[in-house]
């Protein structure tokens, strides 16, 4: 017998997944329900994360925190496991995925890939149980998608090190316990350790922000932080090592921005059967049902491009160039969506009473952080040209 038409699954991927990938999205589902889905528009409004280091806590009991990894109390979950959970975080919010992926994905994974063992021991585990908290200071103010020209400087005194400069737009980073700081050196970009309450190193918050409110952003600054040698990062050298734990932060957003689009699917779909405009439900006019349609087409095409991508990862075939093709695509596709499902609530759609205001202006940072849609299209440019334009 042919199975039902679901709305909620038009493709049927869910025949697609396993019995433990279904169980882990599920849990991961129920989790957001439960304990941030009935908070999160309050803390948007106010602009805060007020419980940010007891959900990482919760987070950590889960095995959400540096997933993908193996050792030092990591789940060592698949690439497609950590997928799922970045989707159903971010059809919470944004800003909660966030937290998960720069624990995980930037701080946790610079440390996995490129750290001592000693560096691992030392850290990892309290980051995978979520008492210990990480961010990752790449960004500055005036190097954003050209992060080789950083200004950040690390010199030798001795057997220290002593760095300074300013990151900016860092998330997790006036809670975090360690910030994994990248600077130049003589030798070339490196990879340093700064455990919060290092002399000469602060890490105020950043306000006025008017998208992904509930996440807490923040400056680094470093003031003649001095370091032991051992603070140092030895396996990571040159601009390559930042960029490939950015890789791994883009692969969750890939999944992530589906989440996003489905909430704002979800919430049109609802609210057009439910609203009458003329003595009819909105989604009896044709004009409707053709967004309704066009949305899904959008959520769900993105979501056999997370998957596909998911499954390549897994199979360790993943390409730096194909992260680009499905963030740029995901997050496109996210971000119409949302702006479609605003028109669909009309004057409703602006109300934190409904997610979808939320989740279209916090994808206005997803679309531009790890990569900015200028960055992905010339990464995709020269994948098919072979000719770098990014300074052309």
């Amino acid at each position: 017998m042919t199975p039902r038409f679901d709305p909620h699954d038009p493709l049927d991927l869910d025949s697609q997944l396993s019995a433990e990938e279904i169980a882990i999205r599920d849990t991961v589902r129920a989790f957001c329900a439960d304990r941030i889905t009935p908070h999160i528009g309050e803390w948007f409004e106010r602009g805060e994360l007020p419980t940010a280091r007891e959900l990482a806590k919760e987070m950590g009991r889960l095995g959400l925190l540096g997933m993908h990894l193996e050792g030092y109390g990591c789940a060592g979950a698949s690439a497609v496991h950590y997928g799922l959970a970045c989707l159903e975080l971010e059809a919470c919010d944004s800003g909660i995925r966030s937290l998960v992926s720069v624990q995980g994905s930037l701080a946790m994974f610079a440390i996995w890939r490129f750290g001592s063992e000693e560096q691992k021991r030392r850290w990892l585990p309290g980051m995978a149980a979520g008492d210990t908290i990480g961010c990752f200071g790449l960004t500055e103010p005036d190097h954003g998608s050209d992060p080789g020209s950083m200004r950040t400087s690390a010199r030798r005194d001795g057997d220290d090190w002593v760095l300074n400069g300013r990151k900016m737009w860092i998330t997790n980073g006036s809670i975090a316990d360690v910030a994994v700081v990248w600077a130049r050196t003589d030798d070339g970009i490196r990879g340093f350790l700064v455990p919060a309450g290092t002399p000469g190193f602060a890490a105020p918050l950043m306000h006025r922000k008017l998208s992904l409110r509930a996440s807490v952003t923040s400056e680094l600054v470093l003031d003649d932080v001095r370091l032991p040698a051992d603070a140092m990062l030895p396996e990571a050298t040159g601009l390559g090592a930042p960029l490939r734990c950015l890789n791994e932060a883009r692969y969750g957003i890939v999944w992530g921005s589906v989440g996003a689009g489905r909430t704002a699917l979800e919430t049109a779909l609802e609210y057009a059967g439910s609203r009458r405009q003329f003595d009819r439900p909105l989604a009896a006019f044709q004009l409707t049902q053709a967004k309704l349609a066009d949305m899904t087409l959008r959520v769900h095409n993105a979501s056999l491009l997370a998957l596909h991508l998911g499954r390549l990862k897994d199979a360790g075939r993943l390409r730096p160039e194909q992260v680009s093709y499905g963030k740029l695509n995901n997050v496109r596709e996210a971000l119409d969506v949302c702006r479609t499902a605003r028109t669909i609530l009309g004057a409703n759609g602006i109300s934190l009473e409904y997610p979808v205001i939320r989740h279209m202006t916090n994808l206005e940072s997803v679309l531009t952080y790890e990569g900015t849609v200028e960055m992905h299209t010339l990464v995709l440019g020269q994948a098919l040209t072979g000719i770098p334009a990014f300074r052309g």
